[in-house]
Parts: structure tokens; C-alpha cells; sequence
């Protein structure tokens, strides 16, 4: 047990504070204090530890390694502080904010769709949605719960599996009426494609022509960083793109793309997963209740 008179809560609070405002007269102001108090506060609390958490200058401040890793243990402890306080006073009910990143296509497709439900069955929880397709640092930026598309890496991280989903090769049929339909994986050479501007698991589309399974690179003159931005290009007839079924299966049923190179599937499927750092001990409500929902409407078929 730590001593009575010393405040740990507090001075993660304030140091939680410093970190996320970049400074500690921002810090001072947003806890009502002074940037003496808050100055002389963090020098306390550094002496306590017996290590220095921050690095000082006069325009910036930076995290040491021992400062990054007690800002992510302070936030998860004042997090299921909250979280027990809000349980003590109002059962289980979830309250609180939850910063998700998602691609742009599981957010428009899936996610969107099923927000008016989840806002209305959890009035307490608030959502900070951020749209990208590259894969980020959970502790960096601040999130609770990333979906992430493809295989997952062994990691901290901790996943939820949301289903998984065939890849489709279209096009727009104004696209095919000027360049013609690829019939064959040669046929592609005389044909934009449209794919990532960043490195992926595979990189390339994957094709079985004469019983074997061949990666085509697909090195086009445009390229998008997320797969809403190729379905929206090849929607404007650009060129053929590959994209996950569930993002294209209503252009497909209204004309809009046509499936192409169908014969030559592979059959590869990409997985989606919900994930979150995985620190021990329960989840705070506002998280749980997010990737229960998720788990249970939110899946990829």
C-alpha cells in the first residue's frame, strides 16, 4: 500500500494532463491550477518514482521511454477509475468516450449503418471516429478500439474477429466499353489498375490461372489510400479495381460495376478484426459495450 498522504491519482491525473495538452501551462489551465504548482507537481512525482517521465525544453516537451510507458499504464488506471465510479453509482451502465479507427470502407458500409442503434442502446457513450486505412499505433493516437482488414500480426494487441469478406475485381461499364473486358491474366498488361499507394500483407492481386495461384502486381498510374477511395474511382470508370464483396454488392445489383476475371478467383478472403491493447484486468463499460456491439451486428459477411 502506498502512503495515505501521497495522491497517486491526482498526480496521474495532472501528469495525463500535461502529456495529452503538450504543456504545462495549457495542463495548469485545463486543472485549474497554476504552471508552478503543475511544474512542481511533476517534479514530485518523478522524485517519487526515482526517473525522470518527461524531457523539458523551452518549446516542447517529450515523452522519455519510461514516461511513455507510465502515461499508458496512468491512463488505463484513471480509465477503470472512472469506469468503477460510474459502475458504483449507476450500475453497469457505459459512459464515456471511445475514440474508434476504422478503414473508410467499413465505416461507410458497416459501421455507419449501425450507429443510430448503438447511440440509442448506449445514450452515455460518446463516439470519436477517425477514417484510415493504414494501420496505426494504438497507444499514439489515443485509441480504444482499431478495425483493422488482413491478417493479424502477433502483437499486444488484442482482436475480436469481425468475419471475413471475398475480394471482387470490377469495373464501371463505361470503363469496359472503352477498353474492353480482361479475359486473362495477360489481358491485365493492357489495363489500369487501380490498387493501395501503400505496402500491404500481399501485395498484388491474387489469381488462379492453370491450376496455379500467381500474385499480379497491380501497378497502375492511380492509386488511393483507402479502399472507399478505389470503389469511388473505379465507380468514375478509372479502371478495374479489387475491392472487398460487401463494399461493392450493391453497385454490382444496381449495374453500376460488373465483376470481372470471375474464373480466376482464388478465393483469398480478408479477415477484419476489432482490436485493443491488451493491458489485464475488465475492460472499461464504454469499450465492452462497443466491441460486444460490434461482435454481435457489426460483423463482415
Amino acid at each position: 500500500m502506498g502512503r495515505l498522504d501521497v495522491n497517486r491519482s491526482g498526480e496521474m491525473e495532472v501528469f495525463v494532463r500535461v502529456v495529452e495538452q503538450g504543456g504545462f501551462s495549457p495542463a495548469a489551465r485545463a486543472a485549474r491550477m497554476t504552471p508552478s504548482a503543475v511544474s512542481k507537481l511533476m517534479s514530485r512525482l518523478e522524485t517519487r518514482l526515482g526517473t525522470r517521465l518527461l524531457n523539458r525544453s523551452t518549446r516542447q516537451l517529450q515523452l522519455t521511454p519510461e514516461g511513455c510507458a507510465f502515461y499508458e499504464r496512468a491512463t488505463r488506471i484513471l480509465a477503470d477509475l472512472e469506469d468503477a465510479e460510474r459502475v458504483a453509482g449507476l450500475g453497469e451502465q457505459a459512459v464515456g468516450r471511445v475514440r474508434v479507427n476504422t478503414s473508410a470502407s467499413y465505416a461507410s458500409h458497416i459501421l455507419a449503418p449501425l450507429l443510430p442503434a448503438f447511440l440509442h442502446h448506449y445514450p452515455g457513450v460518446t463516439l470519436d471516429i477517425v477514417q484510415t486505412d493504414a494501420v496505426i499505433d494504438l497507444l499514439a493516437e489515443r485509441t480504444d478500439v482499431a478495425i483493422r482488414a488482413g491478417p493479424m500480426k502477433s502483437s499486444s494487441l488484442v482482436a475480436r474477429k469481425l468475419g471475413e469478406t471475398p475480394l471482387t475485381i470490377v469495373a464501371a461499364p463505361s470503363y469496359l466499353e472503352r477498353c474492353g473486358e480482361p479475359h486473362s491474366i495477360a489481358d491485365l498488361d493492357a489495363h489500369t489498375c487501380i490498387d493501395f499507394g501503400y505496402a500491404r500483407a500481399v501485395d498484388g492481386w491474387s489469381l488462379r490461372e492453370n491450376g496455379k495461384t500467381v500474385v499480379v502486381p497491380a501497378t497502375g498510374r492511380v492509386q488511393a489510400s483507402d479502399g472507399e477511395g478505389l470503389r469511388r474511382l473505379a465507380l468514375a470508370g478509372v479502371g478495374l479495381a479489387r475491392l472487398a464483396a460487401f463494399t461493392v454488392r450493391e453497385d454490382i445489383s444496381a449495374g453500376r460495376l460488373v465483376p470481372v476475371l470471375t474464373h480466376l478467383d482464388a478465393g483469398e478472403k480478408e479477415a477484419f478484426h476489432a482490436v485493443y491493447l491488451g493491458q489485464g484486468g475488465p475492460l472499461p463499460s464504454r469499450v465492452r459495450g462497443l466491441l460486444d456491439f460490434l461482435a454481435e451486428h457489426g460483423r463482415v459477411t
